[in-house]
């Protein structure tokens, strides 16, 4: 109705900022507006080598703001509540009382980043296989990984402690802008994030502090933990027109935000392919994940909402793929002194693809590696002379993205546990028809797609 209070989402993401105002219906929750903008905002990793993953963090709040400027101010008005969601293993660092100042802009105050660290993304693999062994057992049901924000500061400790120094905060992205639009002294972390991070137990909701401090583990950076779905503060100023004192939510993960958006009923999973892919189960209410990690196994346990936990294959290996194979044809074509555009090549590698209804060539594309085995890479199999076209290509290569995440999480499991559909959600399977193709192709189940927007309208939802 006009007047009427909304919420706005908002998701961090890899690669774009989405925000969505949202107001309720005679049906449920409705998207009055959306708002997509690319971040850009991948930049070096001074110290960490080629592998190395760090983002901009004023690009990514620069893509913020004119995500919100976009938006209708009028409706923006109305806003009451605020949801935030963005990359649960990232770390960012920043100074407690000089991480942003407030500016005057055509739409109303807004922040600005100031004395702030890169973005360490959950992509980052300067934390290898050797370096993850040197570090203590966590007390947690999640193993270690790299692009974890407690193995990262590890590395910092032991490679770089001066870096360090400079900083007295830390959190994911999404924690940081939390933490700006409250004026919080000491950062806020949703127990969905802090699961992310490692050295944090589910169970007791606390840090491994005692096993950490043995370590000399500058625990002062970890942040306060609250339950997800909890009121983080209200905005200090009237932020892009957001009346002063709107709610703000503590910062969600993006994963559980998607699946909270479209995921109804216990008989749905849900597959989600962004920059990474993930499928996903909800676990029956009282479920509790074993107590010590499972470090070879490809499922891991990840606290949702109101104490119940989704079963996740969350592969590493999703959309990220793909822009890979982009980059690396637009490699080869500049090589022979030609030119085109990256994402006119994403364009017709998928048209290429739609005119081979499939591929014997076999591509297990795990390029990024997989958290239970990460040193198993990407490898090309069966080619022959009649499957080497660009087209048979493209479709063994989604072919091989959907069978990978099958892998981890095989139909017999999800028709065990009661699965009658598949919800497919994330900007890669949005975008991609030869994705989409696949997954009805191996899944033994109806599957049925959702919007590009999901994790924010899963933010706002949860408001």
């Amino acid at each position: 109705e006009p007047g009427a209070a909304c919420v706005l989402g908002i998701d961090l993401g890899t690669t774009s900022v989405k925000a969505a105002l949202v107001v309720g219906g005679e049906q449920g929750p409705v998207v009055a507006e959306s708002c997509s903008r690319e971040t850009q905002a991948q930049t070096g990793s001074p110290g960490a080598g080629p592998q190395g993953m760090e983002q901009n963090v004023r690009k990514i709040i620069s893509a913020l703001n004119e995500c919100l400027a976009a938006l209708p101010q009028q409706q923006l008005q109305r806003v009451r509540r605020i949801g935030i969601s963005g990359q649960m293993h990232g770390i960012v660092f920043w100074k407690r009382d000089q991480g942003c100042k407030w500016t005057e802009s055509e739409t109303g105050l807004a922040f600005e980043p100031e004395e702030v660290s890169n973005l360490v993304t959950w992509q980052d693999g300067r934390c290898s296989p050797d370096f993850l062994s040197t570090l203590p057992q966590p007390q947690s049901h999640i193993s270690l990984a790299k692009g974890f924000g407690c193995a990262t500061v590890f590395w910092y400790l032991k490679k770089s402690p001066d870096f360090l120094k400079s900083y007295d905060a830390a959190g994911t992205i999404h924690d940081y802008v939390v933490a700006m639009l409250c004026d919080l002294k000491k950062p806020l972390m949703s127990d969905q994030n802090a699961a992310s991070w490692g050295y944090f137990n589910s169970r007791s909701k606390s840090w491994n502090t005692d096993i950490l401090k043995k370590s000399s583990f500058p625990v002062h950076l970890l942040p306060e933990v609250g339950d997800s779905g909890s009121i983080a503060g209200r905005t200090i100023y009237a932020w892009h027109g957001i009346p002063k004192g709107a709610e703000v939510g503590i910062a969600l993960g993006d994963f559980q935000c998607s699946v909270y958006s479209c995921l109804s009923e216990r008989t749905d999973a849900v597959l989600s392919i962004g920059t990474s892919a993930q499928l996903t189960i909800s676990m029956p209410p009282g479920f509790q994940p074993p107590e010590t990690p499972e470090p070879f196994s490809a499922v891991a346990y990840y606290p949702y909402f109101s104490g119940n936990y989704l079963a996740v294959a969350a592969s590493l290996n999703g959309g990220n793929v793909l822009a890979m194979f982009v980059d690396m044809v637009a490699q080869w074509i500049a090589e022979l002194g030609l030119e085109i555009q990256e994402t006119a090549i994403y364009s017709k590698i998928i048209k290429a693809a739609l005119t081979q209804n499939n591929s014997e060539l076999s591509i297990h594309p795990t390029v990024f590696g997989e958290r239970h085995m990460p040193e198993q890479l990407a490898s090309v199999t069966n080619i022959s002379v009649s499957d080497v076209s660009l087209g048979h290509v493209t479709r063994a290569l989604c072919h091989g993205i959907i069978e990978n995440l099958h892998s981890m999480l095989p139909s017999e499991y999800l028709t065990e546990m009661g699965v009658r559909r598949i919800l497919g959600t994330g900007s890669a399977l949005a975008r991609n028809e030869v994705l989409r193709q696949e997954a009805e192709r191996i899944f033994p189940f109806p599957v049925v797609y959702g919007k590009d927007v999901d994790a924010a309208v899963g933010a706002a939802m949860v408001m």
